[in-house]
């Protein structure tokens, strides 16, 4: 028998898709099911490295762990890659095949949608259930006919359609029933119940508002979810607080995708106690995998801003300079908002910088490239921070990696996700020894630098994920805290014994009804 579909939809972008969608992959699974998780079209730079060795989306790969599963490129056949306002990188079945100005390109249609209906036959074949999340709104009317991620995906999957609306943002009953009153007959069929999320307060007080939503529509609200303030999992990876949304011929007028956002964030107070850890991450207009440093947001005592400009009043105790979809644009940014100075400045003064992926690039002595792949064929200084040389050629390393960081000997696992070669010159020691690369193991193989000289600490890295383990976590905290004249300490999820997953769906499932929802997905 075909696995049975369940697909979370949304009023827009960011409501929550794929924190519930994850939290339904956890509930099911944990009743004794095969779960999978599907996403036939997401848009972001936060991705992560597959089983097969190709890309898919970071939240999928968040799915698959609520469900026991490793990630795999059927679970997210295509991803489209922010590298400009107007521009994308596609990624197909975890592979880059093209760039992307616009979604009604015949030539893009054609191209992918056979393979997300590959993709999705094959895992309705071999689980019991699929748990399918939206992008964007369904009831995008100017962009409906070329939309095959929402109620083509769900009519593929003859999924039932939970439609999800963010409280948090206001207009919660505009949100939901404007969204349904858009969608044509036979999709009004597919929505089978109404979720808010992200509620402050007493939910009696909406009761009036519930029933009138099921009296207007005939469809029931299935629950509504409390606001988290320490959720402890990465949310939508298109999450932004300042700045437009990538824009592919309407794309971000309509926030029909998932886009990732190109002009920062700062989130958290600059005020500082005399035992908290300052960490300023840079912020690039093309910014990648910006989930490295969720764990780090959840330190105890560590604040972490986001900065898009200098901080002209104090330095912070360590600098990160992180990943990014075009490096060479980004570098140009850098030098141009005073970003660059700014990170020399702490660097001459004793503050630890570290560079990840494209941040790593830039943190050394030059850029070369001679194909064109980023530039016009040209070769730019970098930073002169690390002693090291990169030049990039056309194909993308997507790995899978596990290693161990050398001074403190932690082992981790992480994935590379970068275009380019850096070579280390005289005077720079390993950042971390690889073991394995996709599982198999490998020798004398080095990834990275840092040097220490006199009160510099400079390091650079292609290794995403490292923070998300807690003994590397711990040591690498502690170096900056003594560094800074401050006490170690133990991470801030040492004594938490509740999987976050866990945790998350406990939540959920008290605040639905499942009777309604075990009858609509025929639980036993």
């Amino acid at each position: 028998m075909p696995a049975k579909a369940l697909m979370i939809q949304g009023t827009a972008s960011h409501v929550g898709k794929s924190a519930v969608a994850a939290a339904f992959c956890r509930i099911l699974t944990r009743r004794g099911y095969r779960v999978v998780p599907f996403k036939a079209q997401n848009m972001s730079n936060n991705s992560c490295v597959a089983k097969e060795g190709g890309e898919i989306g970071r939240a999928q790969a968040v799915q698959a762990e609520a469900c026991g599963l490793e990630p795999s490129i059927l679970m997210n056949p295509v991803l489209l890659k922010p590298e400009s306002d107007s521009k994308a990188q596609v990624v197909l079945m975890g592979k880059p095949v093209a760039r992307l100005t616009s979604i009604a390109d015949p030539l893009y249609q054609k191209r992918c949608v056979p393979r997300v209906r590959e993709a999705l036959k094959t895992l309705m074949g071999q689980y019991d259930y699929v748990v399918i999340e939206g992008a964007g709104s369904p009831a995008e009317v100017n962009l409906k006919r070329h939309d095959f991620v929402n109620m083509r995906t769900a009519k593929l999957a003859k999924a039932h359609v939970i439609l999800v609306g963010d409280i948090d943002w206001g207009g919660i009953f505009a949100q939901l029933v404007g969204t349904y009153e858009l969608l044509a007959g036979s999709e009004k069929k597919r929505v089978q119940a109404f979720l808010i999320n992200k509620f402050r307060g007493n939910p009696k007080i909406l009761k009036p508002g519930l029933d009138w939503i099921t009296r207007r529509t005939g469809k029931k609200v299935l629950g509504v979810l409390p606001f988290v303030s320490d959720f402890d999992l990465d949310e939508e990876d298109s999450i932004s607080q300042k700045g437009g949304r990538t824009d592919l011929n309407g794309l971000r007028a309509n926030t029909y995708l998932d886009a990732l956002s190109g002009n920062g964030r700062d989130h958290r107070s600059v005020h500082v106690t005399t035992q908290q850890l300052l960490i300023d991450v840079i912020w690039l207009p093309h910014v990648s995998n910006f989930t490295d440093f969720h764990a780090l947001e959840r330190e105890k005592n560590v604040v972490l801003r986001y900065l898009d400009k200098p901080d002209r009043h104090r330095l912070p105790d360590l600098v990160i300079l992180p990943g990014t979809k075009s490096t060479l644009k980004d570098l140009e940014h850098v030098r141009k908002s005073g970003l660059a100075d700014y990170i020399t400045r702490c660097a001459r003064a004793g503050v630890p910088v570290l560079g990840i992926c494209g941040g790593y690039q830039m943190l050394g002595r030059s850029l070369s490239d001679p194909m064109g792949v980023e530039s016009d064929g040209d070769s730019r200084p970098g930073l002169g921070l690390l002693p090291v040389r990169t030049v990039y050629h056309r194909e993308k390393k997507t790995t899978r990696v596990r290693a161990v960081h050398l001074e403190s000997r932690s082992e981790v696992s992480g994935y590379e996700i970068h275009i380019g070669q850096t070579k280390a010159l005289n005077g720079a020691a390993p950042f971390l020894k690889i073991l394995e690369r996709d599982g198999q193991q490998v020798k004398s193989c080095y990834d990275g630098v840092f040097i220490k000289k006199d009160a510099t600490y400079v390091m650079g890295t292609y290794v995403h994920g490292l923070f998300d383990h807690p003994g590397f976590r711990r040591h690498f905290l502690n170096q900056m805290r003594f560094k800074a004249g401050l006490a170690s300490e133990g991470t801030h999820h040492e004594g938490q014994t509740l999987n976050p997953f866990d945790r998350w769906a406990d939540i959920v499932e008290e605040n639905i009804d499942r009777k309604f929802f075990e009858r609509m997905m025929d639980l036993r």
